[in-house]
């Protein structure tokens, strides 16, 4: 049981008992009482321990009175859990003269949302003595009243209740008249004097009486009022109404001028004395002499202002019937008036607690704000039902009475409805029926649950080779439709490798924005294509994240000068041929090879007579590098010609070498094969000498090819140890076209040279040449040193399809076993 405080000790018995009494009421609620005026700080109770709750948690809980009447008289010492006076109340001021005074209040508990009821019965204490309106009244009796006869006095007030409330009046003393009290309707008390002998107005025409009104405290107060009796002369039948009381009712929405009810009265005399005009008594409250009016000739009681069922239920007062005689006389009766309630008043829906934000993956049910409705009307026009609009993923549930919870109805999505606007219609049963709307605004808070999207699964990129180290290469975004933490993305390259080397070596990528810029210039002859995984990841908890593909194409530069592979650089910087004085127009004189490392057109190869001795004696070819005689040698041509030979590639800017070539011509040196072929006149000029060296050539050449191939093979096998083969192969779909042994003879005319292929061609392809000119005067053989930037396969086939004569290509693939 709560521990009160209370000022007396009657007080406190009759608190005890209250309490004990009202602990178990119907609706299970905490109900304690305490008396009026009680002073700032006294203790009601312990709240925290009557609803179960731990001291040290109320604080964290934000525990807090809500009261409906909107004058906060109670607040919580949450240091011990007690609900203590904030402001003296004033019982009657709060609840006039009804008789039970409760004040409901509402309990918030926070962290979850709880909602408890409180009732305070607030007991009445003697606060208030009984009062008359008029010190001070004045009652004029015809002398000739007989013994018996009544008459009203003025009544007293007292705003306390119960035993405080007005009990008794009594008259000071005097041998003519004496006291009655009559008790109306709803224990209202009206003191009568009543004439206990003849009056003699010669004898005393005036009676100082003093009436005393007395309330049930203790100890009692009392309020006095004199009454002066003044004795007039005959008028001896006074107006007498048809009922002592009138009843009548009247509805609130009654305009002005409504005529209530009609009231009569009668008097036996004639004449003046005989007409009667009707009035309110004199001491009728000025509430009503406001609201109604009465016609002093015809007695109707009509309204005169707007009615109002929730302010006054009903209305009693007392009429006067006076007639004209000399005295006056005058009747008594008492009119009741109840108002009847119309549907005037719209519910009232009321936030008990703001609303809260909601998180978008919060269950079914969850608590979002208590609020609760009035309807001041009675009855089935009081009767409220709430609705929430149609299609919000909200719903109210009961709580205590006239309190509702709203909750949520299903899943939330923050990305779909970031906030909602709930809409709760509140309408009565009265007909016609009222409605109010109030809207709730609910902010949905957002929670990491859509991962980063980029745009595309896989982005192409180009950059260019020789590209400086740090320079842009790509900017990529992805989106996340969370928000602030959760949608900040953070970006990153994934743990992918080129050649055991990881993608962060080549490039790296601005965590923020998402541009990645290249940490090394490229060569597109050593590496074409990166394929780099980059990951976007949000900063929620936990953290979500999506990655894309970047494949990154490394084109080509014209970076790469043609390089001559024939005449070989090892032969000198000049190149000497033979030619005889005796050939013809078109005769091939050399043939000038070079190859350039790069790609597409970069790698297209013209050839150019750049100077020469005698111009119009000489010709190249601008694709095959051939040179040939432009017309026949004559007697006067010199024996000895020059001639500065231009090689360029089609890129841009241009790259460009040169070769000189020395040519000799020679009085009886013969032709070589290869003319004989285009010439069959001239096939009996061969000679065995011609022959011969044709013969030489082959044999040399087989030779030196087979002691190649054979030392090749020796190399494969060592360094393969046993796990590479020369034969082709495929193990498990598993294929190295790359690494591969070739060798290709090439002939124009007498053999040229010959090249032998072998190795990695993407990465250091090992080239060995050996070229063979019977027409030069230098070694016959030259090879080539290994080579890590050309691809010599693709260089010599493209040099086979341009040469004029057959070639022989001799291939071994050399593949890996797992």
């Amino acid at each position: 049981m709560p521990s009160l405080r209370f000022c007396g000790r009657s007080w406190r018995k009759l608190w005890i008992l209250s309490f004990v009494l009202l602990w178990e009421n119907i609706e299970a609620q905490i109900r304690y009482s305490i008396p009026e005026e009680l002073k700032e700080g006294s203790v009601v109770g312990n709240i925290a321990k009557d609803l179960g709750l731990d001291v040290s948690e109320i604080t964290s809980r934000k525990l807090r009175i809500a009261s409906e009447s909107g004058e906060q008289y109670f607040t919580v010492d949450l240091a011990k859990g007690e609900l203590v006076v904030n402001e003296k109340i004033d019982r009657e001021k709060l609840c006039g003269q009804t008789t039970a005074c409760v004040l409901p209040l509402r309990v918030v508990v926070e962290n979850p949302l709880q909602l408890h009821g409180i009732e305070i019965d607030i007991q009445d204490i003697n606060d208030n003595a009984p009062e008359f309106h008029a010190k001070e009244s004045v009652l004029k009796i015809y002398e000739s009243v007989s013994p018996g006869k009544r008459f009203l006095l003025e009544k007293a007030t007292d705003p306390d209740v119960g035993t405080n409330s007005l009990k008794s009046y009594k008259l000071s003393n005097n041998e003519y008249f004496r006291l009655n009290v009559k008790e109306l309707k709803g224990g209202v008390k009206i003191p009568e004097l009543i004439v206990e002998k003849p009056l003699d107005r010669e004898t005393k025409s005036i009676h100082r009486l003093v009436l005393t009104a007395l309330d049930g405290g203790t100890p009692a107060k009392s309020g006095t009022t004199l009454v002066l009796v003044t004795v007039q002369d005959n008028n001896d039948n006074e107006p007498r109404f048809e009922l002592p009381v009138y009843k009548a009712s009247v509805q609130e929405n009654a305009k002005p001028g409504h005529v209530v009810i009609r009231v009569t009265a009668a008097d036996l005399d004639e004449g003046l004395n005989g007409e009667i005009g009707y009035s309110f008594h004199e001491h009728t409250p000025d509430s009503i002499t406001k609201t109604f009016s009465i016609d002093p000739e015809t007695g109707e009681i009509s309204v005169i202002a707007a009615l109002d069922y929730e302010e006054s239920k009903s209305y009693t007062f007392d009429l006067i019937a006076k007639d004209k005689g000399m005295p006056e006389l005058e009747g008594n009766a008492a009119v009741h008036i109840d108002v009847l309630d119309e549907n005037d008043n719209a519910p009232d829906i009321m936030l008990t607690s703001l609303p809260s934000p909601v998180e978008e993956n919060a269950p079914i049910g969850t608590v979002v704000a208590l609020l609760n409705v009035k309807d001041l009307d009675s009855g089935d026009n009081g009767k409220v039902e709430l609705v929430v609009s149609p299609g919000s993923p909200f719903t109210l549930k009961p709580s205590l009475d006239k309190h509702y919870s709203l909750v949520t109805a299903a899943l939330l999505d923050r990305e779909d409805t970031p906030e909602y606007s709930v809409e709760i219609t509140a309408s009565d049963s009265g007909s016609p029926a009222m409605k109010t709307s109030k809207i709730i605004k609910v902010e949905i808070l957002d929670v990491n649950d859509n991962p980063p999207v980029f745009s595309q699964s896989a982005y192409n990129v180009f950059l260019r080779e020789n590209n400086p180290a740090g320079s842009s290469v790509f900017s990529i975004t992805a989106t996340d439709k969370d928000q602030d933490k959760n949608a900040k993305l953070i970006y990153s390259i994934a743990d992918t490798k080129f050649q055991d080397i990881p993608a962060s070596s080549y490039f790296y990528i601005n965590a923020e924005n998402g541009t990645i810029y290249s940490m090394n210039s490229f060569d597109y002859e050593k590496l074409k294509l990166f394929q780099i995984t980059i990951k976007a990841t949000d900063q929620g908890s936990p953290p979500l994240s999506s990655n894309a593909t970047v494949h990154v194409f490394i084109s080509d530069q014209n970076d790469n000068v043609p390089v001559v592979i024939y005449p070989s650089a090892s032969m000198g910087s000049v190149s000497h041929q033979r030619m005889p004085r005796s050939a013809k127009m078109g005769h091939l004189v050399t043939k000038v090879t070079a190859v350039d490392a790069d790609s597409g057109h970069n790698a297209w190869i013209s050839y150019r007579l750049a100077e020469a001795t005698d111009s119009s004696l000489f010709a190249v070819n601008l694709y095959t590098g051939e040179v040939r005689t432009k017309r026949s040698v004559s007697e006067q041509d010199d024996a000895s010609q020059r001639l500065l030979i231009e090689i360029k590639d089609n890129g841009e800017p241009v790259q460009s070498t040169t070769v000189t070539v020395d040519i000799l011509i020679e009085d009886g040196l013969h032709e070589p094969v290869s003319d004989f072929r285009h010439k069959a006149s001239e096939k009996d000029k061969k000679n065995s000498k011609i022959t011969f060296y044709l013969i030489l050539s082959l044999a040399s050449v087989s030779v030196l090819s087979l002691l190649t191939f054979f030392i090749l093979l020796i190399k494969c096998a060592r360094n393969s140890r046993g796990n590479a083969s020369c034969f082709r192969r495929d193990s498990d779909g598993y294929k190295n076209p790359n690494r591969n042994l070739q060798i290709q003879l090439n002939t124009d005319g007498p053999i040229k040279y010959v090249e032998v292929l072998g190795g990695d061609m993407m990465s250091q392809s090992q080239s060995f040449g050996s070229y063979l000119s019977p027409m030069s005067e230098f070694s016959d053989l030259t090879m080539v040193k290994p080579s890590s930037t050309l691809d010599f396969k693709d260089t010599l086939r493209g040099l086979d399809a341009s040469l004029p004569d057959s070639a022989w290509t001799f291939e071994c693939q050399q593949v890996m076993y797992e």
